[in-house]
């Protein structure tokens, strides 16, 4: 009992989460770097449907724990393997625009 009463305001924390804090976490978890992912979740998160940016959060799920960080060419192969083509122009122009700044 005492957990749950514990864990209620950080729920409440991660609920008020914005789709552009929780992108950028998931770009992070996927092995993008820290500026890479904050970078590319601020131009992504208004171009893309919350369904597609849930479906790039999966991609968390698939960070090779042995790598620390991941490669831009790697993530965007499995972004590639999700067969949106929306979600690959949006990731690859976000990617290239943000891997020049």
């Amino acid at each position: 009992m005492r957990i749950a009463v514990l864990s209620l305001p950080l729920l409440a924390l991660v609920a008020c989460a914005t789709p552009e804090a929780r992108l950028r976490t998931g770009l992070v978890n996927a092995g993008l770097s820290q500026s890479i992912a904050s970078c590319m979740a601020e131009r992504m998160v208004d171009r893309l449907s919350l369904v597609q940016l849930r479906r790039l959060g999966s991609l968390s799920s698939l960070k090779d724990k042995r790598m620390s960080d991941l490669s831009l060419n790697q993530f965007l192969h499995k972004v590639r393997a999700l067969k949106d083509p929306e979600i690959l122009t949006v990731t690859t122009s976000s990617a290239a625009l943000c891997a020049f700044r």
